[in-house]
């Protein structure tokens, strides 16, 4: 090949080289444009940035430092800004446009998305007022953050990026929104969050508020994730504002994530208790079955109350196992839940989690010291607990009832006294029969026991007179006693008219 063609060849792959390199270069960039430059020098006061094009960007330092006056960037790194002046020496780059300018900039900024700096000076009807380039705009309360607003005075005199979100009237009405730029940012913040994070993961947050249904945890800048109140503890009984409180640092596992249905964002589910161990898997080594304690009232169901004895430990009351006093027909009569009760273990089956308890036992048998407490003969002051047909009930002391029998009643010579007792009246009684085996009690209303005539017969005995009788000569030579003529019509005649003068005289 001759060195003419071999030139002329040459001269054409620069051409070409030249033109690949120019449109792949940035030479085009305008004002407003976003672009994606790497750190290439960092100087006392500017951070130089590679834009693409034959000039290169630069920005002042500040703009890329964090709140304690750390530069946030090193050389190598890739920053995204915007432009906001140029010519043919340099780049003017920044996060926003600040400083002063007039509406032709204020414009530019609104046309292509540029945020500008402003200072919140001031609250009005529905908003804030901030300066921007030395003119007031105005931020509607919405606006200012993503989140609600509770105290507005605390943004004012700060200093923020706003995205121009409405330019008319040549400027006289312009509407500007943080809130924008902060959703922009959150959204890179979740698009990343997805792709370093799956379910499973064990990560730190910090607790942002409570509802009545769980916990919202702030696993990284505008990324929250829930955790029900189901999750929160092991204990049923506790509320979000039992275990957490806002401001608090917590790790939580990540269950699941997915789209929110309104399309902004991830629903995060979160758990705190499924990093802490499961309390039946020591419930054999910390309980045992006659073991008293007090425990929390969860619920009451229809056949027994269910109570916790620790934490995500739960044991049932029945019903039957309520009081040895008295007949519970609704457990909800007797307790509430969240009221403390005492209660004494029954059994544990650890494998089935079930454990049976008992708050009658807790309180004690008061059938153990009846035979101490009361005797047969004894007179005891008790009250009326209710009537029936065959008697009436009364209580002697808590859990201990006995029986007047209605036959006891009809020949106390107090029938109507005691047939006209109410339910709480107090009544003396006797007692007449102990039956500690079945729990039963007979009850007398005193002398009504008695059979008619016995104190009688007993008075008679005492003052009735001595009668002698003569000797008599049995068959085989003997003697033997015999009545005297006096007594005709027997000793068993004369004691029987003596005890019917006797009732007369007594009716």
């Amino acid at each position: 090949m001759s060195e003419k063609n071999l030139e002329t060849n040459g001269e054409e792959n620069f051409a070409e080289l030249f033109e690949a390199f120019q449109s792949e270069s940035n030479d085009n960039l305008q004002v407003g444009d976003q672009i994606k430059g790497t750190v290439i020098s960092i100087t006392k006061d500017s951070v130089f940035i590679d834009t693409g094009s034959k000039v290169d960007g630069v920005v002042s330092r500040d703009e890329l430092t964090n709140e304690e006056g750390e530069l946030t960037v090193n050389d190598g790194d890739n920053v995204e800004l915007y432009v906001i002046s140029m010519n043919n020496n340099e780049i003017v780059l920044s996060k926003a446009m600040s400083g002063a300018g007039g509406l032709n900039m204020l414009r530019e900024a609104y046309e292509n998305n540029v945020p500008v700096e402003g200072k919140v000076s001031e609250t009005c009807k529905g908003g804030f007022r901030i300066t921007m380039m030395h003119r007031k705009v105005f931020c509607p309360v919405s606006q200012i953050d993503t989140t609600f607003v509770e105290d507005a005075e605390s943004f004012v005199g700060s200093t923020h990026n706003f995205q121009i979100i409405k330019f008319e009237e040549n400027g006289r009405n312009i509407v500007v929104s943080r809130r924008v730029l902060l959703e922009q940012e959150q959204e890179k913040v979740r698009e990343q969050f997805v792709k370093d994070v799956q379910p499973d993961a064990v990560m730190d947050g910090k607790v942002t508020k409570l509802m009545p249904f769980g916990a919202f945890v702030e696993l990284a800048p505008g990324v929250e994730g829930m955790v029900h109140v189901s999750e929160l503890s092991w204990s049923r009984s506790s509320k979000p504002e039992d275990v957490v409180q806002p401001g608090d640092e917590v790790t939580v596992r990540i269950l699941s994530m997915e789209p929110r249905n309104d399309g902004k964002g991830l629903k995060i589910s979160l758990s705190l208790k499924q990093l802490q161990a499961d309390p039946w898997d020591e419930v054999g080594t910390k309980f045992a079955a006659g073991d008293k304690l007090t425990g929390t009232v969860i619920r009451c169901a229809d056949f027994g109350v269910f109570v916790e004895i620790a934490p995500g430990i739960e044991g049932l009351v029945h019903i039957s196992e309520m009081s040895y006093t008295k007949r519970v027909h609704k457990p909800e009569d007797e307790v509430t839940p969240g009221q403390e009760v005492a209660i004494m273990i029954k059994d544990i089956d650890p494998v089935k989690r079930r454990i049976g308890l008992s708050m009658k036992d807790a309180a004690g048998d008061p059938w153990l010291d009846v035979a101490d407490t009361f005797k047969v003969g004894q007179e005891v002051e008790g009250t009326v607990e209710n009537k029936a047909e065959f008697g009436i009930f009364i209580n002697l002391a808590p859990g201990i009832t006995g029986l007047l029998p209605m036959s006891r009643i009809s020949r106390s010579g107090k029938q109507a006294e005691l047939e006209s007792l109410k339910p709480g009246d107090k009544v003396k009684v006797s007692i007449e029969e102990l039956n500690t085996s079945d729990r039963k009690v007979t009850l007398t209303a005193g002398e009504a026991t008695k059979q008619e005539g016995d104190s009688d017969w007993k008075e008679y005995a005492k003052s009735a007179p001595s009668k002698k009788t003569a000797p008599r000569k049995s068959s085989q030579g003997k003697s033997s006693p015999r009545v005297t003529s006096g007594d005709s019509g027997g000793f068993g005649g004369l004691l029987g008219a003596k005890l019917q003068e006797a009732m007369k005289n007594k009716k």
